[in-house]
């Protein structure tokens, strides 16, 4: 009889552990964004359809993201230790402790530059969709608050710190912080571009500064939130990304 290996086990309920928190997010906003995108355009399929598949493409991109953080984050010393002390019954409190705060810290100054980006910075063209096109706060916190950070940071980001220790720095010692905050802005980058399709379904079509501004102001985020992800763990990554939906919420409630 072969008896699985603990170490496999637990990468594996890890894992699904994440997969699992990742798709709160995707079905919070493919069940609330979707209808509002399509809601003018001829659909020659069901609503539910889409939806369908759109779940079923964010699934197998989430899995991807998530394997790949589980496999490679471990040999260049980034930790999701809350995941770890869930899937371990380890202590979740101890685990937790030390992210709390920076990601609160992280989030409330997000939250404010998110409000004051979108109130008064943001291009008239997307200021003016923008009060038509809802996307809920629960939805916000949700997928940009895990989903997103398991897309971008536990996998892209650790990904590219990996391909640098490992072609760069031959795997040599632990990556070098130069390597680090190449991930860190290729993966904020890489964020801010990744809000262009829905920028483009939302204006229709796409202009310079438009391109410029939806990266750039994203892309600050990402920096913040790959910061975090590195130094205090995903953990806190994800509280200060969904910390920051919350307080630009409140703010816009606050000056409606």
């Amino acid at each position: 009889m072969t008896i699985p290996d603990p170490a496999n086990t637990s990468r594996l309920r890890l894992g699904l552990y994440m997969w699992v928190a990742g798709m709160f997010g995707v079905l919070a906003l493919t069940m609330t964004v979707i209808p509002q995108l399509v809601a003018d355009a001829p659909l020659g399929v069901p609503l539910w359809l889409v939806q369908l598949v759109s779940v079923a493409q964010s699934a197998l991109l989430v899995a991807l993201a998530v394997w790949l953080g589980v496999v490679l984050a471990p040999k260049v010393g980034l930790r999701a230790t809350v995941f770890e002390a869930a899937v371990t019954a380890g202590s979740i409190t101890s685990a937790l402790r030390p992210q709390i705060l920076p990601g609160l810290i992280g989030g409330v100054v997000g939250g404010v530059a998110l409000f004051a980006i979108g109130g008064y910075a943001s291009p008239a063209v997307l200021a003016d969709v923008e009060q038509q096109f809802v996307v809920p706060i629960l939805a916000r916190v949700l997928y940009g608050g895990v989903t997103e950070e398991l897309l971008l940071r536990w996998g892209l980001m650790t990904v590219l710190v990996w391909l640098a220790w490992r072609f760069l720095q031959r795997r040599s010692g632990t990556p070098q912080p130069a390597f680090i905050w190449l991930a860190i802005i290729v993966s904020a980058l890489l964020f801010g571009a990744g809000h262009l399709p829905a920028a483009a379904v939302q204006v229709g079509q796409l202009t310079g500064y438009v391109v410029l501004f939806v990266i750039g102001a994203n892309a600050v985020f990402g920096v913040l939130f790959g910061y975090l992800y590195w130094r205090y763990g995903l953990e806190s990554a994800i509280i200060a990304h969904a910390t920051a939906h919350a307080v630009s919420y409140a703010l816009s409630l606050g000056a409606a």
